[in-house]
């Protein structure tokens, strides 16, 4: 028995490649060499420039004060720090399914004093015997040990499914690093667009002002009448009545972009409030399908957990065979310590144990069939998430396009509507048309120069649409030292040997 368990542990150890259950295989979804909303398949050049521009494409807004945002809210950001320390937890998951592949020992070692009773006996054959010793002394120590063999890859399969959770969990963080980009440049875009509102709204309260004036001094002239002394300054009073809800919607979009950053409310206004003019538009990605599949955060872990359920098939099959396992004890005994290492107290016991289900009601074919049913969900699951994916680019590409046409009409509207202004003053002024007109083209002015400001926001808006739903941002980002604040030290001495 002695020769024999070292040669079927070393037959069972070369049986241990043996894996059932299905390897995972990537799902190839067909996917179009272009996106419809573009007019012709993208160069090589401007693949390159696009996976150049994805690693930090806020760069390409040129604005200092943004760039300067995006780093501190990575650093700071309590979620993406959370995400972090999620796939920190996943991995030590991850290390302790791995350490079922090697034995498992333990040690133990006690002693102490027993006292027996004297008063049970046979009161016909023997009765209790007071001369009889009661004590009696226990000294202890051993080792418990099992390894099971992972013949068929029941250990194997779970350790794979646990990696892949672990990379689950590392495009859940891409996620949220992508989603924390979007959020905090389009607070910025929305800052930026009230502030220039902002600045419409002050100059359309400084030419109302200024009719005000005006009317007066035609009246005290003799020019004019009280109606339209009462219009002008009606006007001004409507237009200042803007700005608290403009003012208002400012500081919320400040204290959200703190928020983002990990700071408290309140914390950054001094350095926001001051006026910048919006970010300038930048150039257009020129996407092809593959790049959007390769990028996108949702897409990868949705793969990702396709294969996670494949390789719980695996873990499912393998109950249906044979486990193998070596347990192993040592457990000498004795009354004295100089008795404690001597042969005579020795007591072991080493077997090779095997065990195959036999009758379990169908118990463990369901369970593959529930795998093997989760597997496919999760491989339907990712289809549906490429078709989304898909669907958002190309909303996204033609939003884009449109805006540029949105931009210009608009821009063109703020021109012609701020002459209209400048001449109605003009003609009311010689007295050629009454203040009623003045007042109209005011106002539609004011509607299509701040309609302008908005469209310029939008377009803004969208292009950050379009590079978040290519997946762009989380590339060349690693993953940050977030090992807990422990130090060696506050652990046990057997903590500090044993923690490889």
């Amino acid at each position: 028995m002695k020769k024999f368990l070292p040669f079927l542990a070393s037959g069972l150890c070369l049986l241990s490649s043996c894996t059932v259950g299905p390897d995972y295989k990537p799902d190839h979804f067909p996917l179009p060499d272009h996106f419809a909303g573009q007019p012709h398949p993208a160069t090589k050049e401007e693949i390159a420039s696009t996976e150049a521009l994805l690693k930090e494409w806020w760069a390409h807004f040129n604005d200092p004060v943004l760039n300067d945002l995006i780093e501190r809210a990575i650093k700071g950001n309590y979620n993406l720090q959370s995400a972090s320390q999620h796939i920190l937890a996943e991995q030590a998951v991850r290390r302790q399914a791995e350490s079922d592949w090697y034995p498992q020992l333990d040690a133990n070692a006690g002693g102490g004093d027993t006292r027996y009773s004297i008063s049970v006996g046979n009161w016909v054959n023997r009765p209790p015997n007071p001369l009889n010793h009661p004590h009696a002394s226990l000294l202890t120590w051993g080792a418990r040990a099992n390894w099971e063999i992972d013949i068929f890859g029941r250990i194997s399969r779970q350790v794979e499914a646990r990696k892949r959770i672990v990379d689950e969990t590392i495009e859940e963080r891409r996620g949220v690093l992508v989603s924390l980009l979007s959020q905090l440049v389009s607070d910025y875009i929305s800052l930026r667009t009230v502030q220039e509102r902002l600045n419409v709204t002050e100059y359309a309260i400084k030419v109302a002002h200024d009719g005000s004036l005006l009317v007066e001094r035609l009246y005290s002239n003799g020019v004019g009448n009280t109606l339209a002394i009462a219009q002008a300054k009606a006007e001004e009073h409507t237009e200042r009545a803007r700005l608290p809800s403009l003012f208002a919607q400012q500081e919320r979009l400040i204290h959200a972009i703190a928020v983002l950053m990990g700071e408290m409310p309140g914390t950054i206004e001094p350095e926001l409030q001051k006026r910048h003019k919006l970010p300038l538009i930048p150039s257009f990605p020129s996407a092809i399908p593959s790049i959007v599949v390769a990028n996108r955060p949702d897409i990868r872990e949705a793969e990702r957990h396709y294969a996670e359920n494949t390789a719980r098939i695996g873990m499912a099959v393998a109950q249906l065979y044979p486990n193998f396992s070596i347990p192993l004890t040592f457990d000498p005994n004795s009354s004295a310590l100089a008795e404690a290492f001597k042969l005579n107290a020795m007591s072991w016991n080493i077997l090779m144990m095997m065990s195959i289900p036999v009758l379990h009601g169908g118990k463990y074919g369901a369970q593959i069939m529930q795998a093997r049913a989760e597997a496919e969900e999760s491989r339907l699951q990712y289809r549906q998430t490429v078709l989304n994916a898909f669907r958002e680019v190309e909303d996204a590409i033609v939003n884009w396009q449109q805006d540029n046409e949105l931009v210009s009409q608009r821009g063109e509207a703020a021109k012609q509507a701020g002459l209209a202004r400048d001449r109605a003053r003009k003609l009311f002024t010689a007295g050629l048309t009454g203040y009623l007109n003045v007042l109209n083209s005011q106002q539609t002015a004011l509607t299509a120069q701040d309609e302008a400001v908005l469209a310029r926001g939008k377009r803004l808006d969208d292009a950050v649409t379009l590079y978040v739903s290519m997946g762009a941002g989380w590339q060349g980002r690693e993953l940050a030292d977030t090992r807990l604040p422990i130090e060696k030290k506050e652990h046990s001495v057997l903590m500090r040997a044993f923690a490889r």
